[in-house]
């Protein structure tokens, strides 16, 4: 189970930080991912950081104000969220697969999702 939390509202500008937390080991084969859909659009995949090494992928519309990040010892993957545009207002969600897949259908978990709202 992949529980979000962190989201609100917040002025453009500024910054928030969500967290997943992870019921349960996550195996150092898996990826966590961020993604994000605002209404009537398709789910967004914005960061991926493998469990084993850290290494960190993102979508080129966040690269340089996102940053994922992972705690291994709470079994969380963290998204720093900066910079924030009206534009990034969305319910975001995090998942786990197998690989950073930049679509939503390769991942196999998903969280129930925070809605981020950016003031403008």
């Amino acid at each position: 189970q992949l529980l979000e939390s962190g989201g609100g509202l917040v002025q453009a500008g500024g910054s928030l930080r969500l967290s997943c937390a992870a019921s349960g080991r996550i195996f150092s084969s898996s990826v966590m991912a961020w993604f994000r859909q605002a209404p009537g659009k398709e789910r967004d995949f914005l960061a991926a950081i493998r469990w084993s090494n850290g290494r960190t992928y993102y979508a080129d519309a966040v690269k340089g104000r996102f940053t994922i990040s992972k705690d291994n010892a709470e079994n969380t993957v963290r998204l720093l969220l900066s910079s924030l545009k009206p534009e990034d207002t969305a319910v975001y969600y995090c998942a786990k697969g197998t690989s950073p897949d930049h679509h939503y259908s390769g991942y196999t978990k998903w969280g129930q999702g925070t809605q981020v709202t950016v003031s403008s």
